[in-house]
């Protein structure tokens, strides 16, 4: 709750909070979804990513009946997609077959990419890294699309 005080104290400052967590269901990912209003879910495009999708709708829906009842899903993300293998295409289908008619699939998704690996070891954001490749390209539709939801 502390962190959804502080973020309240401050949030007239911010048109957007972004909190950005590990995949993983701890401590840290409870505290943000307490104090968040909505949450982007990005997922890989792969099997096991797609299996822990489901838990972790499950554990929004429990913050969001037992300690926030503000939170949202703003959407799942297709992340690291490479749309060129039949496999991609197959896990991007099951996902908007599951999940389309509940939750917002987004039209865009981040593609595939080596030179987004490498911004973690360049310690640089994709924007400096890479910023007229397809990943950077990618964020920057995804901004446009939520943005225009916004409006």
């Amino acid at each position: 709750m502390i962190l959804r005080q502080y973020l309240n104290s401050v949030k007239g400052e911010y048109e957007f909070v972004i909190i950005d967590c590990m995949p993983s269901l701890g401590m840290i990912t409870i505290n943000a979804l307490v104090a968040a209003d909505s949450v982007l879910i990005p997922v890989k495009a792969a099997y096991l990513p797609v299996k822990g999708l489901q838990q972790l709708i499950k554990t929004i829906g429990r913050v969001h009946r037992k300690l926030n009842l503000a939170l949202g899903i703003m959407g799942i993300l297709l992340i690291k997609v490479d749309l060129r293998t039949n496999f991609a295409r197959d896990i991007s289908a099951q996902i908007r077959e599951a999940y389309g008619n509940r939750v917002r699939i987004f039209e865009n998704c981040i593609p595939l990419s080596v030179k987004a690996a490498e911004t973690t070891a360049a310690g640089k954001s994709i924007y400096l890294h890479d910023p007229k490749g397809i990943v950077a390209d990618g964020y920057h539709s995804l901004t446009q699309e939520v943005l225009a939801d916004e409006e």
